[in-house]
């Protein structure tokens, strides 16, 4: 399945892109960040479990074991923007 996952404000600056399409098997928000943050290094720094982030699915926030369909885009960001 594939999903458009969105970064934003420093996730953006510290994974150098603003998103990214991804095939998936379906999982879970807390699944997601574990496959990403598989990948190492800043990934792993930017999303690393005790990291405080907000995630939306479809733009409603989510939890960790908010299902992650098809389709669905994804959005991690930090809990306070400037504004």
């Amino acid at each position: 399945m594939t999903v458009k996952i969105l970064y934003f404000a420093g996730l953006r600056e510290q994974l150098g892109t603003p998103g990214e399409d991804l095939e998936l098997a379906p999982t879970t928000v807390a699944g997601l960040r574990s496959q990403l943050m598989a990948r190492g290094g800043a990934w792993r720094s930017a999303l690393a479990q005790g990291k405080a982030l907000r995630v939306a699915v479809n733009q409603e926030m989510a939890q960790p074991t908010t299902p992650v369909k098809p389709g669905d885009e994804i959005a991690f960001f930090p809990p306070v923007t400037g504004g």
